[in-house]
């Protein structure tokens, strides 16, 4: 009787492929897509979910950095779920029967039976029950795969085609040739080459005007989710990948949205936040609280600049290229060679800085840069907190960008920075503090500067008379 059941059973199912790998549960899967929409890179979700960095950059590349699947669909009650799975596999292998595993989990003892027949593990030429197996020929039974609708609309494929990847053409209905197109390499599109000249129109685009077009043809709609699904997805066989191209970004997989709103600053935290720096800062009424910032100049080129609020006393830092520095040569995420890595920017700015009095070392304030990213330990080395200004908010370092304009009187746009040795530049910083300056009622910054620090030792020699 149970024989003729199973053979019944797969009467009904079409043979299964071998189920291989156990597959990844499809809450792992989802975690992992979670993550990916919240804004995570492939390989920080991998981590979050639990699965190897290759394997969240495999299911990221197949689905063309879209979730294959709902991920906020909740599963239905109605199904078995694999712990209930994994449950009567221990319950099987301790001998239960039937009604007894049906009465532990809370499900008809029919459910079980059923799931004992069609879900078991064959291949080792005996029957038994694993929930890894069962599950996957569980999900495979339960997909409804659909005809995707440019498969099956040949007109509607070939009008979404040509508002992509048709030639474009004159006034006079010409077709225009255009440049060569690139090969198709599965990356993104060309940096700083030519690229084909073809329609490309938006999805969007495509997908509200053919309303125009076809106005009476209930067959002739499509969603621009659709076109996109069918450029990106992996086996929906609609359009050609290389169509991706035809997009204005031309990227090989979809960004999600949340990933453009990533905080780009990750290196500022809240405690460095320029409201968090001390008020008698914003008065200049005390010395010591400088800001600073880069001059860049050609070819990743760069001189650090940092200024004293109060007497405009300026400090160059020289930033060197390191040692295999090559321009646009360098490997890719290798190390930072240019002269103003995060490391390389603190070790410089720390031997620049730490010579100055602890009376003249109150505060720093930064522009956004990650060039001082390691700003937590520059504090460490040099006793110096770090502050960086807002977004998008010059003024907020008005002292240092008034200096910077300066400079590009000696450092001009354009030119390489890196030709000039310590001492050129060096020499540039004393002309800045030697000039005299009306705010400073036209005195000096290095006079000003001179004057603070003696006032600020003869308060300490009085201190300790």
């Amino acid at each position: 009787m149970v024989r003729r059941q199973q053979e019944a059973d797969r009467a009904i199912r079409p043979r299964l492929r071998s189920p291989g790998h156990p597959k990844f549960q499809r809450h792992v899967v989802a975690a992992f897509w979670t993550q990916i929409a919240g804004g995570l890179l492939p390989e920080e979700a991998s981590a979050v979910a639990g699965v190897a960095p290759a394997v969240g950059a495999r299911w990221f590349r197949n689905a063309g950095g879209m979730p294959p699947f709902d991920i906020k669909q909740q599963a239905s009650g109605r199904y078995l779920f694999f712990a209930e799975r994994e449950e009567i596999a221990l319950l099987r292998a301790q001998g239960k029967g039937v009604r007894e595993i049906a009465r532990a989990i809370g499900r008809d003892p029919g459910t079980i039976s059923r799931e004992l027949r069609r879900n078991a593990a064959t291949r080792s030429g005996t029957i038994e029950y694993r929930a890894s197996v069962a599950q996957w020929k569980a999900d495979m039974a339960a997909r409804r795969p659909k005809v995707a609708k440019l498969v099956a609309n040949e007109r509607l494929h070939a009008y979404v085609e040509e508002r992509l990847a048709g030639r474009i053409c004159g006034p006079d209905g010409t077709q225009i040739t255009g440049p060569p197109a690139p090969r198709w390499t599965g990356l993104n599109k060309p940096h700083r080459k030519d690229r084909a000249w073809t329609r490309a129109w938006s999805p969007e685009q495509i997908a509200n005007r053919i309303k125009l077009d076809f106005p009476d043809d209930e067959s002739m709609r499509i969603s621009h989710e659709a076109i996109y699904q069918a450029l990106y997805i992996e086996g929906r066989g609609a359009l050609k990948r290389e169509l991706v191209w035809c997009l204005r970004t031309g990227r090989a997989l979809r960004a999600p949205r949340e990933r453009s709103r990533r905080k780009t600053w990750a290196h500022v935290t809240p405690e460095t936040l320029i409201s968090e720096r001390p008020a008698e800062a914003e008065d200049r009424a005390v010395p010591g609280h400088w800001e600073g910032d880069l001059v860049i100049g050609l070819e990743r080129s760069a001189i650090g600049t940092v200024v004293d609020r109060t007497t405009r006393f300026t400090i160059l830092v020289h930033l060197p290229r390191e040692p295999g520095y090559r321009h646009k040569h360098t490997p890719k995420n290798g190390p930072a060679l240019a002269g103003y890595g995060a490391i390389t920017m603190k070790n410089a700015l720390a031997n620049s800085m730490s010579t100055l009095p602890e009376q003249l070392r109150r505060s720093l304030t930064w522009d956004r840069g990650k060039e001082l990213s390691a700003h937590a330990q520059f504090t460490v080395e040099t006793d110096i907190p770090v502050f960086f200004a807002d977004p998008r908010s010059p003024w907020q370092r008005g002292t240092n960008e008034n200096t910077n304009g300066l400079l590009r009187q000696y450092f001009p746009k354009g030119t390489d920075l890196s030709r000039w040795s310590a001492e050129e530049i060096e020499a540039v910083a004393h002309t800045l503090n030697t000039r005299p300056r009306k705010i400073l009622g036209w005195k000096t910054p290095a006079e000003a500067f001179d004057e603070h620090l003696r006032s600020l030792q003869q308060a300490g020699v009085a201190t300790t008379g």
